[in-house]
């Protein structure tokens, strides 16, 4: 299920202060309970995996989020737009010595009526702490991370 390839670099906020920097199955388990809050609807879990000050990019469509309140009204908006959305087939690269992680997946949006939309998307996530501290998305195909309207 998880790729385990290293990557180079450093995040902007390197890693974890204080308990040492966060291990690669740590990493692994963060993105995957980011992602069970995504597609469970379940916004308290979902802002459990971000730092307050979490900067939120969807790169690919020029959206910039910052915080806690514009990220959950982003996807409040997902969740009322869709019957469903899933992310699955993950390969997840982890770094744990530079505090980041990127995550390709596949993703099925189902509509209000029903129709599938699908896409391959890849995510590059930034830890502080046990949290992450940036989210940028790229996404093949329609944009359905809005940013505020």
């Amino acid at each position: 299920m998880a790729g385990d390839a290293g990557a180079g670099g450093r995040a902007c906020g390197g890693p974890s202060r204080g308990g040492g920097a966060v291990t690669r199955a740590e990493q692994i388990a963060l993105v995957e309970r980011y992602f069970a809050a995504v597609d469970g609807e379940d916004e308290a879990a979902l802002l459990a995996t971000l730092t307050e000050d979490c900067a939120f990019t969807v790169e690919t469509h020029g959206v910039r989020l910052q915080r806690h309140a514009q990220i959950a009204a982003m996807f409040r908006r997902l969740w009322a737009e869709h019957a469903a959305v899933r992310h699955h087939r993950f390969t997840h690269v982890p770094e744990p010595g530079g505090g980041r992680i990127a995550s390709r997946f596949s993703v099925e949006n189902t509509e209000r009526d029903g129709a599938l939309t699908r896409k391959s998307n890849c995510n590059f996530f930034e830890i502080a702490g046990e949290r992450f501290s940036a989210v940028a998305v790229y996404m093949a195909g329609p944009n359905t991370l809005k940013g505020e309207t």
